[in-house]
């Protein structure tokens, strides 16, 4: 992909997450599959149930996950997490809640709205170790060697050069450190037409890539002991991929062993 088409794929995005964060303030924000993904508002089919997890903030939440990467984080008191894709910092609270007043925890958002909604979550909340950063994935403004852990929540699979977020990711986290992002990843194939609208890659799917290539290049990153610790089938209804692709493409879509996943992926920094 050469620069001047990912950088017109970032501006999806953040227009995009943009406009969710002004419909949240509206209190009308969709709460469909991630980041409203060309679907009704009566199809939930990647969003998982924050409402018992310890640190949950309902008014962080905007519904544009696809898991709950602290689940199996192996977050500890005092650790320092970065959250990458924060948005209005749901998974940044949740870390607070363990890392507690010793540890540190770091929201990096690309939006401007979204880190202000975060910021406004944070003061009502009254934490003074939870900071969020304005930045770019495949570029952090964040130290080298700063995370004992990295989560992020179905945002790595929007991001153009994902080669280069995972050897970002590589550089934030400690030696010893690790990594537990939860992303949507394929397996078989994808029609040709999904990938290529914007809306479907600005919401859940079209920026994804197969799952063997993903664990691959973490790999190459350097990651080590690279694993799939949750996954789960997402069926996206015929009704909502009826709209970009044809009954023939949705026919050869069907096949089985294809489908798109949300998984949740640990990996350690030697």
């Amino acid at each position: 992909m050469d620069t001047k088409q990912s950088s017109k794929l970032k501006q999806i995005v953040k227009e995009h997450y943009t406009e969710i964060a002004e419909q949240s303030e509206r209190k009308a924000a969709s709460t469909c599959c991630g980041p409203s993904c060309g679907c009704s508002s009566d199809v939930d089919v990647m969003v998982e149930d924050y409402s018992n997890v310890k640190g949950y903030v309902k008014e962080a939440d905007l519904a544009l996950g696809c898991g709950i990467p602290t689940e199996f984080a192996k977050i500890n008191a005092g650790d320092t997490v970065v959250d990458l894709g924060s948005g209005a910092g749901n998974d940044c609270f949740v870390a607070r809640s363990i890392v507690g007043d010793s540890g540190r925890v770091i929201g990096l958002d690309m939006t401007e709205k979204m880190i202000a909604k975060a910021n406004a979550n944070n003061a009502k909340l009254g934490f003074s170790n939870v900071k969020f950063v304005l930045g770019d994935i495949e570029a952090m403004p964040i130290e080298s060697n700063t995370a004992d852990v990295v989560v992020s929540n179905c945002v790595l699979n929007l991001v153009p050069d994902k080669r280069k977020a995972f050897a970002e990711m590589f550089r934030i986290t400690k030696p010893g450190g690790h990594f537990t992002v939860s992303d949507i990843v394929l397996e078989g194939n994808l029609p040709e037409r999904l990938k290529d609208v914007a809306v479907m890659y600005a919401g859940c799917v079209s920026g994804a890539i197969q799952k063997k290539e993903y664990l691959a290049q973490l790999e190459e990153a350097g990651f080590r002991t690279v694993s799939v610790v949750k996954s789960r089938n997402t069926f996206l209804p015929d009704g909502l991929l009826l709209q970009y692709v044809s009954p023939k493409e949705l026919q050869e879509y069907r096949e089985p062993g294809a489908g798109i996943f949300s998984i949740t992926v640990y990996g350690d920094k030697p």
